[in-house]
């Protein structure tokens, strides 16, 4: 991976945090790498996710409120709808 070096500005107290909480070889900028990819990929299942409810209430408001499917299936099942 192609790395770009960047200068960000941290709080004092969160930086002192961090170092106390990285693990040992491990590198103040390792961890910083890592948590802002968890961030992304939180954001990114965040949106999905915003993006999936949103789908779902187009469909009920198309289609309305679908009824329980499993009373029908388990008839279905046991041979109940002779």
């Amino acid at each position: 991976m192609e790395k770009e070096a960047v200068t960000i500005r941290f709080p004092l107290e969160l930086v002192k945090k961090a170092k106390q909480l990285k693990e040992g070889k491990e590198s103040f900028n390792e961890l910083v790498v890592e948590a802002l990819e968890r961030e992304i990929k939180r954001r990114k299942a965040n949106e999905a996710h915003e993006t999936i409810l949103q789908v779902r209430q187009q469909v009920k408001q198309r289609t309305g409120v679908h009824p329980d499917p499993l009373p029908l299936i388990r008839q279905l099942r046991f041979g109940e709808n002779d």
